[in-house]
């Protein structure tokens, strides 16, 4: 599907003078990774991820037409010759520092919401984790504006269906950031084309279009906060050094086909294979990093403590629990319901005296974004 089909048409008989809108957006965690974009913010390959339940995102987005600017006619639809306005907050306080990055991203949209250049915004934003607790806030927050955005066009265009808002609200939200193409709707969300995904696409993620089977329904993830600081390497430039990677294609191929693997476990309830294939796919993450060229560790000792605790407790206690990682330090420990009581004794007792200030967060799989 090409991204110009998603290119707002204007509809005279809609107006939209101001008012606001406001969306929760989950996090996602990566079970299949992906490392690796091309232009414009499109996956080498596909991933697929949970989406979490307790860290979230919510944003208001005001708006308010200013009716003084002179709109232009570039054929296909109509516009202003500006850009679009805004002013941010986060919790209650103006951010400033987050202005480049959301008027990128406004830019960056512009052509498919043109008519976003038409308003004043204010961006009111929250999240439910510290801001500076080491996990990305992007996903969410990412796929929380962009649903606000695409209710302002839902007003302008009430005909819109509702799988064509959450697929383009998808599409926006991948432009802001990556991973945000899978905070938007589903328990297990795939972003980028795979032949054994039905309706699967590199433009936008895709709800995990088979049966789950009841062992991973309300799977658990415990975030243990081992390094709260800002990363040595961000995301985008780890993504960019897998051009040129002696080992980009194998890991392309990889992943494809640990796709193709998983979504057999998710529809046939093997825990042991997750468990083989999940903490795979994150080292082999980290692989990458260390790997490239310039090479870089972003894992830091206590993860190490922490992964080798967790192979200790499943070798002696036959337990399901398993971990993976993001482009980070942090340790996302995941495992059934059923193993809830008997985990969590063991991450307070063993696990988290390895987290800074023995900080760590209890998640579990949530269903989507959510209208506020």
């Amino acid at each position: 599907m090409n991204e110009n089909e998603f290119i707002y048409k204007k509809d005279n008989s809609t107006v939209l003078e101001d008012g606001s809108f406001a969306w929760r957006a989950p996090s996602n965690i990566a079970l299949v990774k992906y490392w690796g974009k091309r232009e414009v913010q499109l996956p080498e390959n596909p991933s697929i991820s949970f989406t979490l339940s307790n860290c979230f995102t919510e944003t208001t987005l005001e708006f308010k037409k200013n009716n003084s600017l002179k709109v232009v006619d570039f054929g296909e639809y109509e516009s202003t010759s500006r850009a679009a306005s805004f002013r941010i907050y986060l919790d209650g306080k103006e951010k400033p520092e987050f202005s480049d990055k959301i008027g990128s991203f406004l830019t960056r949209i512009g052509k498919l919401v043109p008519f976003i250049s038409d308003y004043d915004f204010v961006i009111k934003t929250h999240n439910s984790f510290p801001h500076s607790s080491g996990i990305a806030s992007s996903a969410s927050g990412m796929a929380a504006l962009s649903l606000c955005i695409m209710s302002m066009e839902k007003a302008l265009n009430p005909s819109m269906s509702e799988a064509q808002f959450y697929q383009k609200a998808s599409l926006l939200a991948r432009l802001g950031s990556g991973s945000a193409a899978r905070s938007i709707k589903g328990e297990l969300v795939v972003w980028g084309q795979h032949s054994s995904i039905q309706g699967s696409s590199d433009q936008f993620g895709v709800a995990f279009p088979h049966e789950m089977h009841e062992n991973f329904k309300n799977y658990q993830d415990t975030i243990l906060l081992v390094d709260k600081g800002e990363k040595v390497v961000s995301s985008t430039v780890g993504h960019n050094l897998m051009h040129g990677h002696p080992f980009a294609q194998q890991r392309f191929a990889q992943a494809n086909e640990n796709l193709s693997k998983l979504s057999e476990i998710l529809q046939n309830g093997d825990l042991e294979a997750f468990v083989n294939l999940v903490e795979s796919e994150a080292l082999t993450l980290h692989a990458m990093m260390m790997t490239s060229n310039p090479y870089f560790i972003l894992m830091k000792p206590n993860t190490l403590q922490i992964i080798d605790k967790i192979w200790k407790f499943r070798t002696e206690t036959g337990s399901n629990v398993c971990f993976t990682l993001d482009a980070g330090a942090n340790v996302h420990v995941l495992f059934p319901e059923k193993e809830k009581v008997r985990v969590n004794d063991f991450i307070a007792r063993e696990l988290v005296d390895f987290c800074q200030k023995n900080e760590y967060i209890s998640d579990s799989v949530g269903s989507g974004a959510k209208q506020m």
